[in-house]
């Protein structure tokens, strides 16, 4: 059977010193690289595609002619989601279409009683590698849709849910795709070739704005060290690529391990190699031997959620007091020779403008290099967006396309969503300024020629 797995084109601007930023990716490589050898599978990311994406995939897919289309989506992606499904279903009107991803899995029962489920064939919940590999062997007639977990089916035109399957064991989990099957290419941060990896999966952690434990429970699992290592050769060896960006929702959670990874990352002596993570402050602030270890590794760059400065605010995030944390975690980071992307989110329901001030404030003190700042999203199925309606405070509950984390969707008790987002970027700019590269970001190369921001749709 051919296979083609497909993610959406739209992108969250990110911006660091006008610099694009394209990942490849991660989730349908990981799910095409688990199906079975016997069926030929290609993958094709849309975020390099976004300039002619209809005349790209009316070509693509009537030469492939796959008998099988995936679609992954964020909830914010959701719309393009079916746009993408009307015009392969032109294109190709028997082709068959499966949807994963996030918003399959928080809205699989919305999503089969509207109307838009006319065009999706089946949806897959949770993780994604499993259920595929059976779906693709089902339609070849070596498997029973209704006997694999995870899977949304239809029966005489309505879906039928099957029980979820649970976390996979990551330890039977095959490689990603990363070679001419992916083809779509040219995937970069600051000018340099990046390339994705996990090596573990979910967080323990509570907070309250994540939808995460949706996907994968309450759970956190890690692959085994010799697949993680031989993840990084295939990146570094066979596509020499020397920037790795860890995808791993909370990769710090277990300490030990990230010293043993650490360890055989060092022995491996990969030369040149610059890793990128996300990671919580109460983790990096209490292992000041593990962030050591990180920066011997290759470490070069770390994503801190610090989330906010106020306790009230912390508090409803169920985040704890983390100011002081914060503020360690950066330290030790520095100590260590490695860069730090501060997460603040604004639009708490008691944020006022000199909240929005004194947040931005906070990261100028304590130093962070750069900023990924968001504002307070009702994401679907969070206990979050619960407290923010039962409170009057959600002003756009419906369209998704807006979820993206840069666009107000509430409001507080002081401000107006319009007064929200104005505010949100205009104390970006007049306290943090235009961002100066720090001497631990210009050693880490040059940030290359302005490319600017990306919208956030192509269609």
């Amino acid at each position: 059977m051919k296979v083609v797995l497909i993610s959406m084109p739209d992108v969250v601007p990110i911006i660091i010193h006008e610099m694009a930023v394209h990942m490849p990716g991660h989730g349908i490589a990981c799910v095409g690289g688990n199906i079975d050898a016997e069926h030929d599978v290609y993958l094709i990311d849309l975020i390099r595609k976004r300039r002619n994406i209809r005349r790209y995939l009316t070509r693509t897919l009537t030469r492939i002619r796959p008998e099988l289309v995936g679609l992954s989506a964020m909830a914010w992606q959701y719309d393009t989601c079916l746009k993408l499904a009307r015009l392969i279903k032109r294109i190709l009107p028997e082709v068959k279409i499966v949807i994963g991803g996030y918003h399959a899995t928080l809205m699989s029962e919305e999503i089969a009683a509207s109307p838009e489920a006319a065009l999706i064939d089946f949806l897959i919940r949770g993780e994604g590698e499993e259920a595929c590999r059976r779906l693709v062997n089902a339609l070849c007639g070596k498997d029973r849709l209704e006997e694999i977990p995870s899977l949304s089916y239809k029966v005489d035109g309505t879906f039928v849910h099957n029980a979820w399957g649970g976390p996979l064991d990551l330890s039977t989990l095959k490689l990603p795709i990363r070679d001419k099957r992916r083809l779509t290419w040219g995937y970069h941060i600051l000018n340099s070739k990046i390339e994705l990896i996990e090596t573990s999966r979910g967080c323990t952690r509570a907070c309250t704005f994540c939808s995460m434990k949706h996907m994968y429970g309450r759970t956190f699992r890690t692959y085994p060290i010799e697949r993680v290592l031989a993840d990084l050769d295939d990146i570094y060896y066979r596509k020499k690529v020397r920037w790795v960006f860890i995808v791993d929702d909370n990769m710090v959670l277990d300490p030990q391990r990230v010293m043993t990874l650490c360890d055989a990352i060092i022995a491996r002596r990969y030369h040149k190699l610059n890793l990128v993570v996300q990671a919580d402050c109460i983790s990096i602030s209490r292992n000041e031997a593990m962030v050591e270890k990180m920066a011997r590794a290759g470490f070069r760059s770390v994503f801190l959620g610090i989330e906010n400065v106020s306790p009230k605010n912390l508090a409803a995030a169920r985040k704890g007091d983390i100011v002081t944390a914060s503020q360690e975690a950066v330290e030790i980071c520095h100590r260590h020779g490695i860069m730090v992307i501060g997460g603040l989110i604004f639009g708490f329901p008691d944020d006022d403008e000199a909240a929005i001030v004194n947040n931005y404030q906070f990261l100028n003190t304590i130093d962070a290099d750069a900023a990924y700042c968001q504002i307070l999203t009702p994401y679907p199925k969070t206990e979050m967006r619960r407290q923010l309606i039962n409170q009057g405070l959600v002003t756009n509950p419906n369209n998704l396309s807006r979820y993206s984390g840069l666009w107000a969707n509430v409001r507080t008790r002081h401000l107006s969503p319009a007064r929200l987002q104005y505010l949100f970027w205009y104390h970006r700019q007049k306290v943090l300024g235009w961002w100066t590269p720090s001497k631990r970001v210009r050693s880490q190369g040059k940030a290359g020629h302005p490319s600017g921001s990306m919208p956030l749709s192509p269609f």
